[in-house]
């Protein structure tokens, strides 16, 4: 065998001088370590935070989130998927379609700075880029406002208007957006059938109780009816405490009731009161809570057209007494 030598008059043996036994080692040296074993690879998340999402669909794409019952979610909804749009780098347009009950200012902190409405634009008092308010905090999102507190539309005012106005949003010379949100009205009545004319897709937000899925599932049959095919669910107000304790439907319950696909699970979180009162969306807080980063995720998982799966919650052992005993 070949061995390196160093031209001196007394040379230093070295490691390459000695067999891989360490007990044969002199004490002048030690053995070479053994080579760390290679840890296993972490599990990498469904959500790749590291990028973009891509967009899918052509765009703008017209969004309406329904729900039919009042009292779910649908405007905290609105101004939660939409700012995480916004943050995302894609341009949105959120429209109040309320009459006369519009809120969606107020969660997004700017009712000081609504002057003008649709109906202006539509009886020619102001421009189009007058109504659009823009946020400070983003740049890329803003809030159109169908009409003002306590007031009534035009008799004349309907769908078709709407979708005017949703045509009027696409030939801007600043560009269309990427998304156009309706926040649609409770109910289903004119209100309803004017939001959701000029939509290509909805996204329909439930909560796990009777009552509001029996709505969902009467608004999931007028949405196919006006030829809307793509609707995705938000379950919002989920408590793994009383689904464990058979006290709530799980999420699996109501995507079997509905038969749609899962956008997003918002569990119950006390912060929705404080950031709705200070006008303050929950996407924006530091530190993020658990409700806003399933918005956030809801939101990446409509850019890319995509949804996700329900997880069964194991239910709890029922306790069982002292008279369990003797069959009780």
């Amino acid at each position: 065998m070949l061995s390196l030598q160093l031209f001196s008059s007394n040379p230093k043996p070295t490691l390459l001088d000695y067999p891989l036994n360490p007990l044969l080692y002199p004490k002048c040296l030690k053995p070479p370590k053994p080579y760390p074993k290679s840890k296993p690879a972490p599990i990498s998340s469904v959500l790749s935070w590291n990028r973009k999402p891509e967009l899918a669909g052509e765009t703008p794409r017209v969004v309406v989130i329904t729900s039919g019952k009042g009292g779910v979610g649908k405007t905290t909804t609105t101004a939660n998927v939409g700012l995480s749009l916004a943050r995302l780098g894609f341009s949105v347009v959120a429209i109040d379609a309320d009459v006369g009950l519009r809120n969606l200012d107020l969660l997004l902190g700017l009712e000081n700075r609504v002057n003008y409405t649709v109906v202006e634009v539509l009886n020619g008092d102001c421009r189009l880029d007058q109504a659009l308010v823009r946020d400070k905090r983003w740049s890329n999102f803003e809030l159109l406002c169908i009409s003002k507190p306590r007031s009534k539309l035009p008799i004349g005012f309907g769908g078709k208007a709407l979708v005017w106005l949703v045509d009027a949003l696409k030939a801007r010379e600043e560009g269309s957006p990427d998304f156009i949100l309706i926040d649609c009205p409770a109910g289903i009545d004119a209100g309803f059938i004017t939001a959701i004319t000029p939509a290509n897709e909805a996204v329909l937000v439930t909560t796990p109780d009777i009552t509001s899925l029996r709505d969902a599932d009467r608004v999931t049959g007028l949405l196919e009816c006006d030829g809307i095919r793509d609707i995705k669910m938000i379950v919002n107000r989920v408590r793994t405490d009383m689904i464990k304790g058979e006290d709530m439907m799980s999420v699996l319950d109501v995507q079997e009731m509905l038969g749609l696909a899962l956008l997003g699970v918002i569990p119950e979180d006390s912060e929705v009161i404080r950031s709705t009162n200070r006008g303050y969306p929950l996407v924006l807080n530091k530190p993020p809570t658990l409700a806003g980063l399933a918005f956030e995720q809801a939101a990446w998982r409509l850019v890319e057209q995509d949804s996700m799966k329900a997880v069964m919650v194991e239910e709890e052992p029922k306790k069982r007494g002292f008279f369990s005993f003797f069959g009780g």
